[in-house]
């Protein structure tokens, strides 16, 4: 977990008797929230390639834990109402198209009292490029940006071989922060925490002066909570 994770969620061994993550990839975080304190998670992802290599880490420490292959949209409702915890992000939300969709899979995955963390690269990130050591700005609308491209397999595990030719179709959406939040509002939750943090959590502009990267937001980190008692 990260250290701004860690002080936003406390003891997980406190509170979290479920953790459900969703774009799990191949488990790496939702082990961690496992041995930060969570009794029990739960993975979901769409590749099959990530859910495999996810099922192989958890045999391999004995961890209490499920691993679900398809959309996190269609989650199954058996799960509806369990989570304590909620948990996404590290470049997860870009690949949604229906955010309000995603904002009411949420709500309905949480309990009574359940959280939603979410740790996000900034919005503001998809117009900020860096050349020769410098950032300026990309000619993207911040509102609308999106990218469709090829480059990915279908399995969406990167090949070394670069070649694009049989790769499938890539389709991201950069959602700004208010159409986070509002989704989530729409969907029922409470907004709790809201934060903007000039610190990264992966080498994004490399070249680029650290003292250069602390004048404008680099992480977002938002935490909701299903209303009711826990």
């Amino acid at each position: 977990m990260h250290p701004l994770e860690r002080a936003n969620l406390g003891d997980l061994r406190l509170w979290c008797r479920r953790a459900i993550h969703l774009q799990c990839a191949s488990g790496r975080d939702t082990l961690s929230l496992w041995l930060e304190g969570a009794a029990e998670v739960v993975g979901v992802d769409i590749s099959d390639v990530h859910i495999a290599n996810a099922r192989r880490a958890g045999e391999a420490l004995g961890a209490p834990a499920t691993w679900l292959c398809c959309d996190v949209l269609e989650t199954p409702a058996e799960l509806d109402g369990t989570a304590d915890l909620v948990y996404t992000g590290r470049g997860a939300i870009c690949w949604i198209q229906d955010i309000a969709l995603w904002a009411c899979t949420v709500a309905r995955l949480l309990k009574p009292g359940g959280i939603l963390h979410l740790m996000e690269d900034h919005p503001f990130l998809g117009v900020v490029d860096a050349r020769k050591g410098k950032l300026c700005l990309r000619d993207e609308d911040y509102f609308k940006a999106s990218v469709a491209s090829k480059g990915w397999p279908a399995s969406y595990i990167p090949e070394l071989s670069g070649d694009t030719r049989d790769q499938s179709w890539k389709f991201e959406q950069q959602w700004p922060i208010s159409a986070v939040v509002m989704a989530l509002l729409h969907a029922g939750l409470t907004l709790e925490v809201l934060g903007e943090h000039p610190v990264g959590y992966w080498d994004i502009f490399p070249g680029v002066p650290a003292e250069a990267l602390q004048k404008f937001p680099m992480i977002l980190t938002l935490m909701a909570r299903k209303p009711g008692a826990r």
